[in-house]
């Protein structure tokens, strides 16, 4: 793999020092007369550079003298297609007289052998314009425009070259997307789409099937490496995973090849790319294959996908089922008679018709050296026609439709040039080219702009990086009822159209013959009520799956819960303090035995009004703490039960309002008790600032405050029913807001207050003489119902959801009992048990005794 690298480097820096030299001196520095040729002369010559055959046999060199001509192995059928299809499109042209009315196009080929030393020697070829011996240099070169390479790493070498001189290069079958940068290769176009659009197209094809677990290999070359990288960069942005990245050596070193196929094993993936030439891809399935490997859906890179040396029956085990994307295809009129016209008898002097011959029928015509293999000699009984060879075989005609385009692209721009106007032209001040000598600059300016539409009615044109518009079909390997694959077309992508990729899934065979689309995935999805979590030193789709905890996996609206599956979500339960909890019944029935003993106060007053000591307790305020202490009893009720707005509103107000009640009417009492023995001093008229009136005026002002209080707060910021919704819990807590906190606060203030002034005249008026002091029993009450509320504040601060309520009400209720305990128990005592104090004179005797000192 670094051998490689650093030869490609060696190949690109001497291909860097020709070109300095010939721009020197324009002298080749090793002699090209040794290299295969096919030229047929015309007014405008076409170079072009085919791999013929797939490897070179280098001989040994010592240095001391030239070394022996080049030998090339392994002759390519499909290669060979190639080039007589642009023979052949060259001659239609020549014939047609449509193009090119009075020139006529001429070839120059050679053999680059599918290597870069050989390329760049080929390409050099085309670049020296003198013929052996002359000694006459034209830097210009024979051809303005080249045809070729192929595969990508060949083109990379050429186009760096043939860029030194601003010659044209039109690729048929050069797909790496780094031969699009136009500060690199300036003079560089082709017929055949960049990778970049063929890696989108295999990368929506993931996405469409739900893949998230791939595999990768690629070629040692620049066109593998750079569309597998960037087929990696695109899956991961679409949120799948590489399952494992490997390189497919050169040489195909079978211990390499070897580990690298059981990565797939290892990684547990079901989907494989593999973006190579059919050569490096060959070697793989061969070693797929010895190994066994099955059940693998292999995606194909458009070098392999219409092979037909991958297509043979010795693979139909592992391949069947393949998918991948393929160049448009083309049937070219004409075209198979054509290549059926080749007999060496015809072609005597075509080096390629001969050695095509020899390596077709496996017979010599005595023109070659195979050194110590034998041959029979041919007897010239062979038939083309009958062989059934890929070289023959017009059915799939894609790359042989990329050279037939190139071919006519060159044509168009050469005729436009032809065409061209005088201070029309696209130069400077209109000029037009010198058409009696095509420059090679001038030709590249027109062919950037070609713009035609061909007898298939395809557009043809390329685009400022020069490359043409991508379309691909999308093909799927099946096995037809001769057991032969069959390239079915299931699909198509069109990088002009919406949607790209459109895709016929009923039509599709997958590996092993099955029609549903396998699963590739590192980890499979987590079950109802588990969820994912990552693995250290794994991809993100590698993970494990935990039990989630409430709320965890399925992510609900906050009126919403998981199910005990953790699969969905539930509405969650709504909670309130309502009559039907232990909690609420309990807070109710204590609130009704309140509001009962309290009308049983009332009735037992009512009963006993005329009897001195609910006479002298002042019975019309007596009266009134009963029903407000009734009210806040009853106010209690409104907590509870579902929230609304009414009930928000009204269980505060009437709070605040029956608590001032209740507090300004004991306050109106302590005030008359301490009053009433103030006036008993000499002189003393108080108690005329306190009688009837005076007292209905204070309880009136001191509650007209609160209900000033409520009355703003309710026409302001209303307390409203709020649901308390936290994802931590399944419920739903219904709870009444108040609205405006500093409200709140103002009404909790003001009974505050009024507790403390009842509660300081209490406890002044405590000793004072009667056999009753009612102040005593009234500083007791205060004393509790202060301690209650303070108590309350923190606790209603602390307490979560409904228990604010329930706290709430337990206040209400505490503080009520505590008042009608501590004030109207000790009546009730009198006037029930001991009727003999409930005289006038037993309520004046301790009075009066006290006054005698």
């Amino acid at each position: 793999m670094a051998f490689q690298s650093v030869y490609v480097c060696l190949t690109l820096l001497l291909s860097t020092l020709i070109s300095s030299q010939l721009l020197q001196n324009c002298r080749p520095i090793r002699s090209t007369s040794d290299l295969p040729v096919l030229i047929k002369e015309g007014d405008i010559m076409i170079g072009a550079l085919f791999s013929l055959h797939d490897t070179v046999l280098e001989s040994p060199s010592s240095f001391t003298a030239e070394p022996h001509p080049t030998q090339c192995s392994g002759f390519n059928f499909r290669t060979f297609r190639w080039m007589q299809t642009m023979i052949f499109a060259i001659e239609e042209i020549n014939r047609d007289r449509q193009l090119l009315a009075n020139l006529t196009m001429g070839y120059t080929i050679y053999d680059s052998c599918s290597t870069h030393f050989h390329a760049l020697r080929t390409a050099l070829a085309l670049m020296n314009g003198n013929k052996e011996g002359t000694g006459i240099s034209e830097c210009r070169g024979r051809v303005p425009v080249v045809i070729g390479d192929g595969g990508s790493t060949l083109s990379l070498v050429v186009a760096r070259f043939l860029g030194v001189f601003h010659v044209p290069q039109v690729s048929y079958f050069s797909s790496c997307a780094c031969l699009s940068n136009k500060l690199e290769f300036p003079a560089f176009l082709r017929t055949m789409p960049s990778d970049f659009f063929q890696v989108d197209a295999l990368a929506q094809l993931v996405r469409h099937f739900g893949w998230s677990w791939v595999g990768t290999f690629a070629g040692d070359d620049a066109y593998g490496r750079g569309g597998a990288q960037i087929f990696n960069d695109e899956v991961t942005k679409l949120g799948a995973c590489i399952a494992f990245y490997e390189i497919i050596p050169k040489n195909h070193e079978q211990t390499e090849i070897s580990r690298i196929v059981q990565r797939i094993r290892e990684s547990g993936t079901s989907v494989v790319l593999v973006f190579a030439l059919e050569q490096d891809a060959r070697a793989l399935f061969l070693e797929a294959l010895r190994q066994n490997l099955t059940d693998i859906q292999w995606l194909a890179s458009e070098a392999w996908i219409t092979a037909a040396v991958l297509s043979t029956p010795e693979f139909h085990s592992i391949l069947q089922g393949s998918m991948g994307y393929a160049i448009r295809r083309a049937d070219i009129p004409g075209l198979e008679p054509f290549l059926q016209r080749l007999h060496p008898s015809k072609y005597p002097q075509d080096p390629f018709v001969l050695q095509f011959w020899e390596e077709m029928f496996k017979c010599s015509l005595g023109t070659s050296n195979k050194g110590s293999s034998y041959r029979p000699p041919c007897n010239g009984s062979e038939i083309l026609a009958k062989t059934g060879n890929i070289y023959s075989d017009v059915s799939q005609l894609r790359i042989s439709y990329n050279v037939y385009k190139a071919v006519y692209a060159i044509a168009h721009a050469l005729d436009s040039m032809l065409r061209c106007e005088p201070g029309k032209g696209p130069f400077p001040g209109g000029l037009c080219p010198n058409t009696s000598s095509v420059q090679p600059w001038q030709l590249l300016n027109y062919l950037k702009h070609v713009h035609f539409t061909n007898d298939f009615g395809e557009e043809t044109k390329f685009d400022a990086n020069g490359d043409p518009v991508a379309m691909y079909d999308l093909i799927n390997w099946q096995l037809s009822g001769n057991g032969e694959v069959w390239y079915a077309t299931v699909g198509k992508f069109d990088e002009t159209m919406q949607p790209k990729l459109v895709i016929e899934e009923k039509n599709i065979i997958w590996n092993g013959n099955q029609k549903q689309a396998p699963m590739s995935v590192c980890s499979n999805s987590c079950p109802p009520g588990t969820r994912k979590a990552t693995r250290p030193n794994f991809p993100l789709c590698c993970f494990d799956c935990i039990v989630c905890a409430a709320g965890e996996c399925e992510k609900c609206l906050p009126e919403f819960w998981s199910n005990t599956r953790r699969d969905t979500c539930v509405p969650k339960l709504v909670d309130f303090l309502s009559y039907s909890d232990t909690m609420g019944i309990t807070l109710l029935a204590v609130a009704l035995l309140g509001s009962c003993f309290t009308l049983a106060v009332a009735l037992i007053f009512t009963l006993k009004r005329h009897t001195p000591l609910v006479r002298a307790n002042n019975s019309e305020l007596s009266f009134l703490i009963l029903s407000s202490l009734w009210l806040c009893f009853l106010c209690a009720l409104a907590f509870i039960g579902q929230p609304t707005s009414w009930s928000c509103g009204l269980r505060h107000t009437a709070f605040g309002i029956a608590f001032s009640l209740c507090l300004s009417c004991i306050l109106g009492k302590t005030m008359v008790v301490l009053m009433a023995f103030r006036a008993t001093l000499p002189g003393s008229n108080v108690m005329k600032w306190f009688g009837p009136l005076q007292q209905r005026g204070i309880i009136f002002l001191c509650t007209a405050v609160q209900v000033v209080i409520c009355c703003t707060w309710l026409s302001v910021a209303p307390p409203v029913p709020h649901k308390l919704m936290t994802r931590e819990t399944a419920r739903i807590i219904l709870l009444c807001d108040v609205g405006s906190p500093l409200a709140f606060s103002l009404v909790l203030g003001y009974i505050g207050l009024l507790a403390a002034v009842c509660f300081v005249l209490a406890f002044f008026a405590r000793k004072l003489p009667d056999n009753f002091n009612e102040a005593k029993f009234i500083t007791f009450s205060m004393l509790i119902f202060c301690a209650v509320w303070i108590a309350f504040v923190p606790a209603y601060v602390s307490s979560p959801g409904k228990y604010t309520v329930a706290v709430e009400i337990f206040a209400i209720l505490a503080s009520s009992y505590g008042l009608l305990l501590c004030i109207f128990t000790p009546k009730c005592y009198i006037i029930l048990l001991k009727p003999e104090k409930n005289t006038k004179r037993y309520l004046m005797s301790k009075s009066n005794s006290e006054r005698k000192y």
